[in-house]
Parts: structure tokens; C-alpha cells; sequence
């Protein structure tokens, strides 16, 4: 990546020192409260991380480069500034496989991973496995997909909904949160898949597999708010002809 002239230099060793810079025992002990591990991390703000990520800019090499420091913040850095379109499968899956919280999938699906071409063939390769964050991610990354990806029919949508169903019994708790986030997600793009949405977390909602009952009344709760219905109608009103 051609940088200007302007922009400084970055490299690993500057990006720690800088990060170490703004870090503080608080936030490190804070982590603990979010169900976050601190055994790598050095207790920076995600607001600092993401201003960081503005003076850095989009560098796939160097993102790169930070992941395999281990560093909680440094990978978090890294989420911001990769370029997706150099994003490789490779790389997702052996990022995924060292998703070791929430906070690290999350915010790898919700910034990067969904604006890559790879998306949704990850997200149904993923959503059989057996660790507990990449199965998540593969959800964390349809419901990134469901808000952001302003163009995408509803097909795939629809078809990712048989992957929800069948991953609703899982009782991991960062699983089922992700499964109802996916089909929440789904629920609100538009009146159609807020339809399809709607009745698969009906039909869930009265299983009696306690997982599944959970999952599909977490969803109906959110699907049903009037801050929804509200969207959706302002959303057909302006696409009507």
C-alpha cells in the first residue's frame, strides 16, 4: 500500500509502543466485567483503538502482522485497518480459529469479514463447527451481513435460515446469543424476511428444546418492538413506486 507523503510510518514495533502508550490497568481490569480475557491484552479504549486505526489507514501486510503478535488490541487494530478486497478464505479461517472471544469475533465479522467476497461461504462453512467461536462467528458474520449489505437478495437470506434452525440447540451461551442476533438481523432487512423470520421464532419459541425456546422468544421480543415495525414500514413506504 502506496502511502502519501504526509501520512507517517507504521510499523509493529511503533503500533505497540503506542498502544502501550494509551493503555491502563483500569480498562485491563474492566475486560473481566464484558466476559473478555486480558492475559494478552494491555487495557486500550476501543475509542483509542479506532483512533489509532484513522492515523494508520487501510494496510493489509501490516494487519497482518499485528494478528500474529497475539496482542488483544493489536488484532483489534487489525479488524479496522485490512483491506477486504486482499482478504483472503485462508486467512479468515486461520484468523477464526484463533477467535478466543467475543469481542475479537465480533468485531472481526462486524468490520472486516462481511465486506469481503467470502462472506457467505463462510458463513455456511462455519456454522457447523465445533469450537464454540467460530461457530459463532458464522453467525456474528450473517447478522453483519443482514445490516450492512444494503444490496444482497433475500435468497440467501432466506436459505441461511434453515442454518439458523439447525444451530438453535446449541447451548453455548456465545452461540445461542449469535444464532437470535442472525435472526434478528435477518427480521429487519425488510417486510418480506420479517415475515420468514417471524415464523421460524414463532415455531422455535414452542419447542421444547429449551434452547430453541429461548432463541426464538429472544427474537420474537425483538422482531415485534414498535422501533421494527416502524422501520419497516418507513422502509416499504420509500421503496414503493
Amino acid at each position: 500500500m502506496k502511502r502519501s507523503a504526509r501520512e507517517p510510518s507504521f510499523s509493529v514495533a511503533s503500533i505497540l509502543a503506542w498502544l502501550k502508550k494509551h493503555s491502563s490497568a483500569r480498562n485491563r481490569e474492566g475486560m473481566a466485567r464484558y466476559g473478555l480475557p486480558s492475559e494478552n491484552a494491555l487495557g486500550v479504549s476501543v475509542a483509542d483503538i479506532r483512533l489509532l486505526a484513522k492515523q494508520v489507514g487501510r494496510d493489509h501486510d501490516l494487519a497482518i502482522a499485528l494478528w500474529e503478535t497475539g496482542v488483544y488490541e493489536a488484532r483489534m487494530l487489525a479488524s479496522f485497518i485490512d483491506e477486504p478486497t486482499q482478504v483472503t478464505p485462508t486467512q479468515m479461517d486461520h484468523w477464526c480459529r484463533d477467535f478466543d472471544n467475543w469481542g475479537i469475533c465480533d468485531t472481526l465479522c462486524f468490520h472486516l469479514f462481511d465486506k469481503t467476497p467470502h462472506a457467505w461461504k463462510k458463513i455456511s462453512k462455519w456454522s457447523d463447527a465445533r469450537a464454540e467461536f467460530v461457530k459463532r462467528a458464522s453467525f456474528a458474520l450473517l447478522a453483519s451481513v443482514a445490516l450492512h449489505d444494503k444490496t444482497a437478495p433475500d435468497e440467501p437470506f432466506l436459505d441461511s435460515l434453515a442454518l439458523i434452525e439447525r444451530a438453535a440447540s446449541d447451548e453455548r451461551n456465545f452461540v445461542k446469543k449469535a444464532v437470535s442476533w442472525a435472526l434478528r438481523g435477518i427480521g429487519k432487512r425488510n417486510a418480506a424476511l420479517h415475515v420468514a423470520a417471524v415464523s421460524l421464532a414463532a415455531r422455535l419459541s414452542k419447542s421444547d428444546d429449551r434452547v430453541n425456546c429461548w432463541i426464538g422468544k429472544d427474537a420474537l421480543r425483538d422482531l415485534a418492538t414498535s422501533a421494527t415495525h416502524k422501520r419497516l414500514t418507513r422502509q416499504s413506504a420509500f421503496s414503493s413506486p
